[in-house]
């Protein structure tokens, strides 16, 4: 089993950068394939991102183009969400999660954090 911990969320200007961290201890985590997710204030939660286990193969959300990466260093068991140029809408719990395979579907996730906060004001 593995647990994920969120960090790096706060209250930011648009225009602004952020870079989240999810960190994992339990399991290696380069066992598994890793997501982000976000979840709006009355939104569902939706795919954000998605790094495979060795970081090879990469995948965002058309939203997020161009302004969010995802990437790991799995010699520190930590996966990142580097943001620019946020905007208002990307105010949401930003979740990390774990799967066994590539994929960026939520309820194929096998672990999850517990979110992390941002907050984009205009």
């Amino acid at each position: 089993q593995v647990q994920l911990v969120e960090s790096g969320g706060g209250l930011v200007q648009a225009g602004a950068s952020l870079r989240l961290s999810c960190s994992a201890s339990g399991r290696t985590l380069s066992t598994y394939a890793m997501d982000w997710f976000r979840q709006a204030p009355g939104k569902e939660r939706e795919f954000v991102a998605a790094i495979s286990r060795t970081g090879d193969i990469t995948s965002v959300a058309d939203s997020v183009t161009g302004r969010f990466t995802i990437s790991r260093d799995n010699a520190k068991n930590t996966m990142y969400l580097q943001m620019n140029s946020l905007k208002p809408e990307d105010t949401a719990v930003y979740y990390c999660a774990a799967s066994d395979y590539y994929n960026i579907v939520e309820a194929h996730m096998t672990y999850w954090g517990k979110g992390t906060l941002v907050t984009v004001s205009s």
